[in-house]
């Protein structure tokens, strides 16, 4: 047993609103810089949809992740050693920009420099790539809301796996969202698919990262990732990706996307894993015992022997407290209702997701029916308006027995938890029913529901024994280019390359300006800026409002 810990999360998408203030606040936080205009380390799809990058889960087309061979062994989807390295210079399974969208911002000045006249002038989309007009066709965002829709039917790869009844009945039945990060998975193959090595997964807490000094460029990860997750930034010609915000983390502190959450539907703790076992789950032979064979790969932190090799791996005292304290372990193997995306790419992902019950309450309510009676909740999963097989195509690789398990629980906590909040006495045989206590119930209830931000995020601080090697690592995947986070001063691309700058907020026009100089902002206005960091609030600075222009007195007609 070789003990290792991991920090993960988990996402309950029966809260999910689709607000996408988690897509917006990373954005502003880690890519709101030149050259990842069209780089969303977080984006909430809406399901059915094609996604971001479009059909990103058609790994016929775009090859990531691992396939088990004949001999049981793992190997690159997109091909073996030799093949990486023949298709080094160019990997031609790579999304095109078209398939991940064109930036754009608007014409904004149009509308304070134009002419009077009787027509309102607009603001016309201008590409954050080349500057031209543009027409806009597609977005990270553009099937929100249109799921269902028949453009978009035909192009989602998890329906095409579905059923033709199925692909022809849902276009006005279901829709959901689903969020999506980084998985940091415990065998990521974007990291095996690196020609430098530049891509590594941290030992401390199983994040994983890019060394911004190693990457080459080769972007052969985009094409090993089959989540998509790791973009190319064509002004510094590296690769970056979601970081889970590992300066936060180190600190204690929740991603930027979990603090920000409006559903408050994410949860982050630490969870302990056997990293002998990790190779041997995923080459199980068939895909449906992936689910099982990941799950036993996590330890339960509460064994004493499971304690004891973990403080002799060197993991410190309160990170095992905080694994038992974990929200990630009790939702996945006690509680039993957390699912990963996509199994079957036997990549081991790291950030799982409690699929959504709501529907099912509504169209049970619709019959005229008791919607919180598990019996008749029970009968209703099978028929819900989410089919169970599309969500099982996406978390348990189209086994629908784990989903069904997991509809069912909830469903259940719901007709408990309904008697104890009308004042009547709880029924043990609902619990029974899906193998449950009342205590196990009740937990998860407050799991679910209640818990507060101490109970959704569990996650220590980096420890001052480690200070010296985290120092290093964040030097190594710090993005210390073109306004990386850390960045300061004198930079590769001149005096304040790493500031960072909100383009969503700029125009076109100062744009432009930035990307043809070598200053953070056009350096000819210096002379005529005001420094008020000193100001000690009397008088007026100088140079704070424009000098009057004194009025000569002989220009004055008489009587003035």
């Amino acid at each position: 047993m070789r003990v290792m810990a991991q920090m993960s999360m988990v996402m309950n998408l029966d809260k999910c609103i689709g607000c996408h203030t988690c897509s917006v606040t990373c954005k502003q936080a880690w890519t709101n810089r030149t050259g990842v205009e069209y780089v969303w380390f977080n984006n909430v799809e809406t399901r059915p949809g094609q996604g971001y990058p479009r059909t990103y889960q058609d790994q016929e087309k775009w090859q990531g992740g691992w396939v088990r061979t004949r001999r049981g062994r793992l190997r690159l989807r997109a091909g073996n050693r030799l093949k990486n390295l023949l298709t080094i210079f160019s990997s031609p399974k790579m999304p095109s920009l078209q398939q991940y969208y064109e930036p754009w911002t608007y014409d904004y000045e149009t509308l304070t420099s134009a002419p009077a006249q009787q027509d309102t002038p607009v603001a016309r989309p201008k590409s954050l790539i080349s500057g031209k007009d543009m027409r806009i066709s597609w977005s990270a965002n553009w099937d929100d809301d249109l799921g269902g829709g028949p453009r978009l039917v035909a192009d989602d790869p998890i329906l095409a796996k579905l059923e033709k009844d199925v692909l022809l009945s849902f276009e006005s039945t279901f829709m959901f969202y689903l969020p999506r990060i980084c998985e940091h998975c415990l065998n990521p193959s974007c990291a095996a698919s690196c020609p430098s090595g530049a891509v590594y997964k941290r030992a401390e807490d199983g994040i994983v990262l890019v060394d911004q000094d190693g990457c080459k460029g080769w972007r052969k990860c985009v094409t090993g990732c089959p989540y998509k997750k790791i973009y190319f930034n064509h002004r510094t010609g590296k690769a970056e990706k979601c970081t889970f915000c590992f300066p936060r983390i180190e600190v204690g502190l929740p991603t930027v996307c979990s603090e920000t959450c409006v559903g408050r539907l994410r949860y982050i703790g630490l969870v302990l894993y056997d990293a002998d076992r990790v190779l041997d789950a995923a080459s199980v032979e068939d895909e449906h015992d992936l689910l099982e064979a990941q799950r036993q790969v996590f330890l339960d932190p509460n064994d004493p022997e499971v304690v004891r090799e973990a403080e002799r791996a060197g993991i410190p005292r309160d990170w095992v407290e905080a694994a038992q304290r974990s929200p990630i372990h009790a939702l996945i193997n006690r509680f039993r209702v957390a699912l990963p995306l996509h199994p079957e790419y036997r990549t081991m992902p790291m950030v799982w997701y409690i699929p959504p019950l709501s529907p099912v309450v509504d169209a049970v309510s619709s019959t005229g029916v008791d919607a919180e009676d598990p019996r008749n909740l029970f009968a209703a999963i099978d028929t819900l308006r989410i089919p169970v097989e599309y969500l099982a195509e996406l978390f348990t690789a189209g086994d629908t027995a784990p989903v069904t398990a997991v509809l069912q629980r909830l469903a259940a906590m719901r007709s408990y938890m309904r008697d104890i909040n009308l004042g009547r006495d709880p029924d043990a045989s609902i619990p029974a029913s899906v193998g449950m206590t009342e205590e196990e119930m009740y937990d998860m209830f407050r799991l679910l529901a209640l818990a507060k931000y101490d109970e959704r995020y569990v996650i220590p601080p980096s420890h001052a024994e480690q200070a010296h090697g985290l120092e290093e690592l964040a030097t190594e995947c710090s993005l210390d280019y073109e306004g990386g986070p850390g960045m300061g001063g004198h930079g590769p691309f001149g005096e304040g390359s790493g500031a960072q700058a909100r383009i969503a907020e700029e125009n076109l026009y100062a744009l432009a300006v930035r990307q043809r100089t070598d200053f953070a902002t056009d350096p000819a206005d210096k002379s005529r800026r005001v420094n008020l960091l000193n100001w000690d609030g009397k008088g007026t600075p100088q140079g704070l409002f424009p000098k009057e222009e004194r009025e000569d007195p002989a220009r004055r007609g008489p009587g003035s």
